[in-house]
């Protein structure tokens, strides 16, 4: 299902955030990279059996509007904090982020201690696949800067709002053909993946989803989040010891050794944690394996509480 929004003022920008259920610690949902609230669309009315829930839009992204350059973790992570305030949800809370969102989360934590309860890392980068990337990461990475550049170039001339039309109008292959002649080879083998994306949203959010490509703003945050990966990630390491923190780590399906001694060092972090592996499914835990994500949280939840 889709939660209904609601624009919640926080220095002269509106930000959108999705609230439901009732309950402390509150749960928070940080999402992935180009990703919004509606990707916690099959996680959040299961947690708010147990919790208050909150989902939000970062800056640029989703119904939100812009925020200031750059767009760091520290940045995202104070932003957050005042979003939750204007809002009146009281803390400490259960943070759960989703990939980049994830590293947002860990900053959270790490520097509003007293207002963390608890941690859930879903398939969270480890910091230094950003500190020290490979070749490969770093070719991924000025890559996305450059199409999401595109991206904002087509917004503003209503070439996004086409190829977002062509998708609504169930025509996928056009929207393919579309995006090709925008993005070039690099956007090859990346359609299929935005567009599976999507289509793992319940129906109802999708249209919601598709609207956000139509936007500038949504393509500059994105473009200014990976640009300022590296900081971020040093941001990230920094955060020390959480101490007995509850902390759940969730991996997806199928991890290899590299990522599970990548995850185990996570781990480390709290001398509370437990480790999840998703049943099945990517990256995209939180839609190819929601219930995994579910029994996280709510083990989290449990020793928050207790």
């Amino acid at each position: 299902m889709a939660i209904p929004g609601v624009l919640i003022e926080v220095n002269n920008r509106r930000l959108l955030a999705r609230t439901m259920g009732a309950g402390a610690p509150a749960v928070i949902f940080d999402a992935a990279l180009g990703a919004s609230s509606l990707s916690w669309s099959l996680v959040q009315p299961e947690i708010a059996r147990h919790a208050l829930t909150f989902s939000y839009d970062r800056a640029g992204f989703g119904g939100s509007e812009s925020g200031p350059m750059p767009r760091t973790t520290s940045r995202i992570a104070g932003e957050l904090r005042e979003l939750l305030a204007a809002a009146g949800v009281p803390g400490p809370y259960v943070l759960v982020g989703h990939s980049f969102g994830g590293l947002c989360a860990r900053v959270f934590a790490g520097r509003y201690r007293e207002d963390t309860a608890g941690l859930v890392l879903v398939d969270a980068p480890h910091p230094s696949q950003w500190l020290n990337p490979t070749a490969a990461d770093a070719w991924r990475l000025r890559t996305g800067v450059r199409l999401a550049r595109r991206g904002a170039f087509a917004a503003r001339i209503g070439l996004a709002k086409a190829v977002s039309w062509l998708v609504r109008a169930g025509t996928p292959n056009a929207a393919r053909r579309m995006s090709f002649s925008l993005g070039g080879p690099a956007l090859r083998g990346r359609a299929d993946y935005f567009l599976g994306t999507l289509n793992k949203l319940p129906a109802e959010a999708r249209a919601e989803a598709v609207a956000a490509w139509m936007r500038p703003r949504f393509y500059e945050a994105l473009a200014s989040q990976m640009e300022s990966m590296p900081q971020s990630a040093r941001e990230a390491a920094a955060v020390g010891d959480l101490g007995a923190t509850p902390l759940a780590v969730v991996t997806a399906a199928g991890p290899s050794e590299r990522r599970l001694e990548e995850q185990q060092d996570t781990l480390r972090l709290s001398t509370r944690s437990r480790h999840w592996i998703a049943r099945h499914g990517g990256h995209w835990i939180p839609l190819d394996d929601p219930s995994t994500v579910v029994e996280a949280i709510v083990a989290v939840l449990g020793q928050a509480r207790g």
